[in-house]
């Protein structure tokens, strides 16, 4: 049991305090019945003082609205997810992307979406927004890192900003249904061992890995930073060689982050309907685990308020038995 206070505990005592020392002084100065009616007051008053502490325990329940869910899409934006080898067409590869970004947020509707993109650097390009058409309007204008500022990567670049966006959605929406979908060719052009995701994977419910690309690669067309780039624009040079620049999936790496963060992975070779990742998701059941469980407290009054009516019960009884016309009747 605890005390919630039904209004500021100042304002309660500046009220109900001054009476009380007034009845119990009274009390201890009184003789006779006097004296028992004063302790009766005081009693009523301590009681509806207790009452304004609100005495509460603990109670817990489960009943919401629904289920909300939260979708994270992790987008790589590197220059090699524009190699031209997805589909039979042999489109760059973020037109994949921009095929099935759309398409993943038709299948979970009605939910809240945020866009963490990464190329040299990471950054959390939408934050949670029910505004479907926003994600859209970002995939449609989404573009490769400038060729000039290239400086390669690892797969967990977008791992830290990931990591505080799900972690404040947890804190903000415990309740909530977390959904990550990681988009990328899986290509690593930096030395060194990439962090693992198993970091956030207790903070993920599902999602997919998605990889872009083929094993026999494709060349990409360098980029400058314009509003429309030019689709004449050279080849990207492999400066070791001096010969045009290759880019291939590494579908190994993109295995590795599967399994870190607990989801399955999908090879993406061509614009076929994504309705089937999220197919046979129950945010219902997956939010059975308990984490709707809402501690709330429920006041425990009416004890209290059974006390207050008694002595009022009492006080209205003495206060009628002295009453000079009862008393002039029960002489005659």
């Amino acid at each position: 049991m605890t005390l919630r206070p039904l209004i500021p505990v100042w304002i309660l005592l500046l009220v109900l305090l001054p009476a009380l020392v007034f009845a119990v002084r009274e009390a201890l100065h009184a003789r006779g019945g006097v004296r028992r009616s004063w302790f009766v007051r005081a009693g009523a008053v301590a009681a509806v003082t207790a009452i304004g502490l609100g005495p509460s325990v603990p109670t817990t329940t489960d009943e919401q609205l629904g289920v909300a869910v939260d979708v994270f899409f992790v987008v790589d934006r590197t220059g090699s997810m524009a190699a031209e080898d997805w589909s039979d067409e042999r489109l760059p590869r973020l037109d994949g992307m921009r095929h099935d970004l759309p398409g993943l947020v038709a299948a979970v509707p009605g939910a809240r979406y945020s866009i963490i993109a990464w190329d040299s650097q990471a950054s959390r390009q939408l934050p949670l927004t029910t505004d479907a058409r926003a994600v859209r309007s970002w995939a449609q204008t989404a573009r490769q890192e400038i060729t000039a500022f290239s400086s390669g990567s690892l797969v967990d670049r977008p791992l830290e900003p990931l990591q505080r966006a799900l972690v404040g959605a947890a804190e903000r929406d415990p309740g909530h249904v977390r959904l990550v979908f990681f988009l990328s060719d899986g290509e690593q052009t930096t030395d060194g061992e990439p962090a693992s995701y198993e970091a956030v994977a207790d903070l993920v419910d599902g999602g997919a890995v998605l990889g872009y690309g083929t094993a026999e690669g494709g060349p990409m067309r360098s980029y400058d930073g314009a509003l429309e780039p030019d689709p004449e624009a050279p080849y990207i040079v492999d400066d070791a060689t001096g010969e045009q620049a290759v880019s291939r999936i590494d579908e190994a790496a993109l295995q590795a982050v599967a399994e870190q963060l607990g989801v399955p992975y999908v090879h993406r070779t061509g614009p076929d309907d994504v309705a089937g990742l999220v197919e046979g998701l129950d945010p219902e059941e997956i939010a059975s685990d308990g984490r709707r469980d809402t501690e709330l407290w429920q006041a425990v009054t009416w004890p209290l308020a059974l006390v207050v009516a008694a002595l009022l019960g009492v006080e209205a009884w003495t206060t009628a038995r002295g009453w000079a016309p009862l008393r002039r009747r029960r002489a005659s």
